[in-house]
């Protein structure tokens, strides 16, 4: 039961990690776009074309992006910051903050928004002003925190920081002019569900055959490209969670076919009262039931608490919860291991034969 308990938490918090991962694709919405350079994420489009995409059919947003990569007060404090324009906010609707914060943010050059779980996590508050040390773009630049934004639900990440685009370009006109007037992606945001696809094949035309050709894709599509890099590092954590429900699946059938061997006499004994091998059968399928019924259900109970624990520990993730999916998926890990482990002692329990059995207590 103590080693079930284990392996059906291992697995909880594994699968737990894989959707952790995939948090911010699955969070992503159907009508919003995303618009790159074609060739690479590293090179930048003309911030000319915010125009002509908008003037696509079925566009009803265009907002500006820019990841800026510093660095607040030590290396290991990683958190992701974007340059945006202000109308970033009215294309992410599960972003909730107060209008008065927004106003207050706008007001502000160096204003920053602030995700609840990036405050939570370093204790920000409004009105706080961050250092933060550039990478791409060099320099120590001060922001003002002007707003914490929350998310919808609890399945929204919110470990980010956004400040004014505005601000990053007029610096770079002054210190980097050729590094002004362009933006990292365009998130585009399109009226009608059903034409994202020729929304997008329409904005790509606009600038095909250009200096700056580029690739507009689903912003589910673009976040899973993120995902995809690190294919290698998901797929062994779902090898090792089946790993450990296979380890404990062995230990667990050795264990019920050692246990059916020695009450071999008991089953002899059951047989001579005239209780057949299918009731035999079942005693041991009951009783492997009932093992990996407890031991999993403790395994399963505890698997949320953990989750909770190894957030706040690890803070890797800004979204670590136990998906129902994981729980059904642990609930039929211990079915699995239930039956695979009484199968063999059950097959051993009927075919023992009374004499042999009864002799066995001499």
């Amino acid at each position: 039961m103590t080693g079930l308990a284990v392996a059906v938490l291992a697995y909880g918090l594994l699968q737990s990690v894989v959707d952790a991962w995939y948090a911010g694709a699955a969070s992503a919405s159907g009508t919003r776009l995303v618009t790159r350079n074609a060739i690479s994420l590293t090179i930048f489009l003309p911030v000319s074309y915010e125009g002509r995409i908008r003037s696509v059919e079925g566009v009803s947003k265009v907002a500006r992006s820019n990841w800026f990569g510093g660095i607040y007060q030590e290396p290991k404090n990683f958190f992701p910051q974007f340059a945006v324009s202000d109308n970033y906010l009215d294309l992410y609707s599960e972003f909730i903050l107060a209008e008065d914060e927004r106003v207050a943010w706008r007001r502000d050059r160096k204003g920053c928004l602030i995700g609840r779980q990036l405050a939570d996590q370093y204790g920000f508050k409004v009105g706080d002003v961050l250092p933060i040390r550039g990478t791409i773009y060099p320099g120590t630049w001060e922001f003002v925190v002007r707003g914490i934004f929350d998310g919808s639900d609890s399945t929204k990440v919110t470990r980010l920081m956004l400040f004014h685009w505005d601000y990053l370009n007029e610096t770079m006109r002054k210190t980097a002019p050729r590094r002004a007037d362009f933006v990292g992606i365009y998130i585009v945001g399109v009226d009608d569900l059903d034409n994202v696809a020729a929304t997008a094949a329409q904005v790509d035309d606009v600038f095909r055959n250009s200096l700056a050709e580029t690739l507009t894709e689903s912003e589910q599509a673009f976040q899973l490209g993120f995902v995809a890099m690190s294919d290698q590092i998901i797929a062994a954590i779902r090898i090792v969670s089946y790993v450990v429900i296979l380890i404990i699946m062995a230990v667990m059938a050795n264990t019920m076919a050692m246990s059916a061997r020695e009450r071999t006499p008991e089953y002899a004994t059951l047989k001579a009262f005239g209780f057949g091998p299918a009731f035999l059968a079942m005693l041991i399928f009951g009783e492997s039931l009932l093992i990996c019924t407890l031991g999993g259900g403790i395994g399963m109970l505890l698997t949320p608490p953990a989750a909770g624990f190894f957030k706040q520990v690890a803070g890797i993730f800004p979204v670590f919860e136990v998906s129902t999916d994981t729980v059904a998926l642990q609930l039929a890990c211990g079915l699995v291991v239930a039956f695979a482990a009484a199968v063999v002692p059950a097959v051993q329990a009927a075919r023992v034969r009374i004499v042999e059995g009864l002799r066995a207590i001499a």
